[in-house]
């Protein structure tokens, strides 16, 4: 109230209003009718284009929630196949301590028989080596007696103690005796 008697109380200038808070009334009719046309033209014309740019907006932001969704999906899927591998890993490595100890053992036996039978070889060769090495010594026994026994029958003929056929039943029966021997 005191308000208005100051603002009555003062000369009115006609570029202003005569209410400080109102335009005066033809002001206000152009003016709202004005602002009218312009949300109208607003509201036709840039309304279905911010629509469209809104409804782009919540389908890329729908779209960046359902890769995330996805995405997210794949790594827990992920995840559980990794923990399971890890499980699997487990398993193959007894199942890999197995075939490693089948192996060895089947190399062992293997190694083993190979072993054996390469000592029943040496064994075969050495003893066919000592039987060649028996008959040779004893082939070379019989020569060398063979040869002393012939020396001696000759110093025996050749100062006259024995006689041919003597001579010839010794020889003989010396050899029979050391070829059964």
């Amino acid at each position: 109230m005191i308000l208005a008697n100051l603002f009555a109380a003062e000369d009115v200038d006609p570029a202003r209003s005569i209410h400080w808070l109102w335009p005066e009334q033809a002001e206000l009719i152009y003016g709202s009718i004005a602002s009218l046309l312009i949300f109208g033209a607003l509201f036709k014309f840039a309304g279905p284009a911010v629509k469209k740019a809104m409804a782009e907006r919540s389908e890329s932001i729908q779209s960046d929630l359902d890769e995330s969704a996805a995405a997210k999906a794949e790594a827990e899927a992920e995840a559980a196949g990794i923990r399971q591998a890890a499980g699997d890993i487990d398993a193959e490595r007894q199942r890999l301590f197995a075939d490693a100890d089948a192996q060895a053992e089947a190399v062992l036996v293997d190694g083993r028989a190979r072993l054996e039978q390469e000592v029943a070889e040496l064994e075969a060769r050495a003893a066919a080596d000592i039987a060649s090495a028996s008959g040779r010594v004893n082939d070379e026994l019989r020569a060398e007696i063979t040869r002393l026994s012939h020396s001696a029958t000759e110093q025996l003929l050749s100062s006259g103690v024995i006689d041919d056929a003597t001579q010839q039943d010794l020889i003989e029966s010396f050899i029979s005796r050391v070829g059964a021997s």
